[in-house]
């Protein structure tokens, strides 16, 4: 055995015992005939002391010691003087005097500094992830991975308290639309043929379902081919995946609410802002907030005003509303601050979102209210605007004038900016939000077509009636999500369990019968049998965790995470395979010479 302890346990009361610790070796002191080393393990650290006058041999193979070899040591526990104790340390009070010292192995000259104190700024993070094993023995990321370990463990035992049944689905599936692009695998067996890597288990939950298993839940490994981003993780994620049957919506957010209020009030220092969580439309928050998942950390609600401006002298804004668009206004607490500089990014801001401009009213703390719209507007137009959205010395109105869908986008992304530029997302709130009552479809402008706009197997809110009577775009679905400062944490809904209403539905979407029974045969086939009314939810735990524990890339939150540009750099993945690999697999590349020429592994 090569340790009796771990390095972080010893207290005083160990004093006088012999004790054995391995580890790495953290930092080295050399004080002239004496040496300290601190010794780490992923429990702590401990003081070694290597004294020439106490044993000779240790303290002189001690010389040899540099950080990160890995050691192992014997000796005897001592309290440290009152006046020596390091209060920073939870075994400060104690030191080793090592009697035997084993170098259990050396470590070549690191790529950058383990030691957070030795340094004020993290490494490149290209190096950090190319040397991910090096990363991970920094103690932040370790507690990371055990915070990740404590939040699953907790999920597991909040579902199996309340009769859920974890069940594991598998990882080689059928290729489904489900709002990404798939993962495929080919087969060998069946030249021509490929697998798809489940985007989520979103069929085999709903076939779990009709089997009888009334209560389901995973920690789900989904795989999705998009485009990275600071809260999304490239290819492979984790989802807390549950499905319910005989139950409504309100049955369903009760579950995934009070988990969210445990993890959070467990896990976290936040305090929820509001309990039960809000409850919005899709169209309630996109008008109030501009986005489907806003930040309720702080208001600056929008406001429309087409009906206050649409007869104004003010012809940019009377045109937008008599060609059938909208003018809404917000305004911003404490905005009259923002300089010229300021108010000029914000205007990119939204003109980034297809935005024409962004017009602004500002009322100084002078009491002066000045833009460049007023002589438009006219004084009296323009105190009424500021009244109605509840302005005061002090604050900035902006507007914005376009069709519904732009200036939403627009305000939205211009809101969320000024939330930050002032300081308002609050680390210490969870502000968490049910959004519901999304469209079921949307029009495709890329494909000139009505497309699923959200899960594709979702009931639509008056089932048959409404596919057959209602123009497709004002469908709404038993859909919904759930927000946190302003990140989507997870979709769910209501599942269409009847087979003449899924054929309706898909085929408003460009389907014909053929190709849903082509692609979702077994789902059909199953829903011909009795399938019961269920619906479900799937939080992203990666993404909740990011957000929980206030980490400014979800990349932190996995033990071996991808790039920015969705590359494992540490074990160099996606890499080339062999010429026999693909013949294997009757695959030929199509791709042009020098390309080719790089992809096969002439090695082999």
């Amino acid at each position: 055995m090569l340790r009796t302890h771990t390095c972080g346990e010893l207290t005083r009361e160990h004093a006088g015992q012999t004790v054995e610790l391995s580890g790495w070796v953290h930092r080295r002191r050399d004080h002239g005939g004496i040496i300290f080393i601190d010794l780490r393990d992923r429990y702590g650290l401990t003081q070694i002391k290597f004294d020439e006058s106490i044993s000779a041999k240790p303290a002189a193979e001690a010389d040899k010691l540099r950080s990160e070899w890995v050691v192992h040591i014997k000796g005897k526990v001592v309290a440290r003087p009152d006046e020596m104790v390091n209060d920073k340390l939870a075994t400060g009070a104690v030191e080793i005097e090592c009697s035997e010292l084993t170098i259990l192995s050396e470590s070549k000259t690191l790529p950058f500094e383990i030691d957070d104190e030795k340094t004020k700024n993290e490494a490149n993070e290209a190096i950090r992830l190319k040397y991910r094993f090096l990363d991970l023995r920094r103690p932040k990321l370790q507690q990371i991975l055990i915070k990740r370990n404590e939040v699953i463990r907790h999920v597991r035992d909040y579902f199996k308290q309340i009769n859920f049944v974890e069940v594991q689905t598998p990882i080689l599936a059928n290729s489904s639309p489900e709002g990404a692009r798939d993962y495929l695998v080919p087969s060998r067996i069946y030249p021509g043929k490929f697998y798809a890597l489940p985007q989520a288990p979103q069929q085999f939950k709903q076939l779990l379902m009709v089997a009888g298993m009334d209560r389901y839940f995973q920690i789900a490994p989904c795989f999705r081919d998009e485009d990275p981003r600071n809260d999304r993780h490239p290819g492979d994620f984790y989802q807390i995946d549950m499905e319910m049957s005989f139950v409504d919506q309100e049955d369903i957010w009760a579950v995934a609410e009070k988990l969210m209020i445990e993890l959070t009030e467990t896990f976290t220092d936040k305090r929820i802002i509001q309990k039960p969580f809000p409850r919005l439309t899709w169209h309630e928050v996109m008008t109030k907030y501009g986005a489907d998942k806003p930040d309720l950390r702080f208001g600056f609600e929008i406001m429309p005003i087409s009906d206050m401006v649409m007869d104004s002298g003010f012809s940019v804004f009377a045109d937008v509303v008599k060609q059938g668009g909208v003018v809404h206004a917000m305004k911003v607490d404490n905005g009259a601050k923002f300089s010229r500089k300021e108010i000029d990014e914000l205007t990119e801001i939204a003109r980034s979102k297809g935005a024409k401009g962004l017009a602004y009213i500002i009322w100084k703390e002078s009491g002066e209210i000045s833009s460049p719209i007023i002589k438009f507007l006219g004084d009296d137009l323009t105190k009424q605007i500021l009244e109605t959205v509840g302005a005061v010395k002090g604050d900035i109105v902006f507007f914005g004038a376009d069709t519904w869908a732009t200036v939403c986008a627009a305000l939205g992304a211009v809101r969320n900016d000024c939330g930050a530029r002032l300081g308002l997302k609050n680390p210490n709130l969870a502000a968490w939000l049910w959004v519901k009552d999304f469209p079921m479809y949307e029009y495709n402008v890329e494909d000139k077509k009505v497309d699923f706009s959200h899960n594709p197997f979702s009931m639509p809110q008056g089932g048959m009636e409404a596919l057959l009577d209602k123009d497709p775009l004002d469908i709404l679905a038993y859909q919904y999500d759930l927000v946190c400062n302003g990140y989507e944490i997870s979709s769910g809904a209501i599942r269409n369990h009847r087979p003449d209403v899924m054929y309706k539905a898909f085929e408003i979407a460009g389907y014909t019968k053929e190709q849903v029974d082509k692609r979702f045969g077994g789902m059909i086939r199953a829903f011909e049998y009795g399938a019961p009314p269920h619906g479900g939810i799937a939080p992203g735990l990666d993404r909740l965790m990011m957000v929980l524990f206030d980490l400014d890339s979800i990349r932190d939150i996995y033990a071996f995470p991808k790039d920015g540009q969705a590359r494992d750099v540490m074990m160099d993945a996606p890499g080339e395979v062999t010429e026999a690999q693909l013949k294997e697999l009757h695959i030929k590349l199509n791709l042009p010479p020098k390309l080719t020429d790089k992809i096969y592994d002439k090695s082999e």
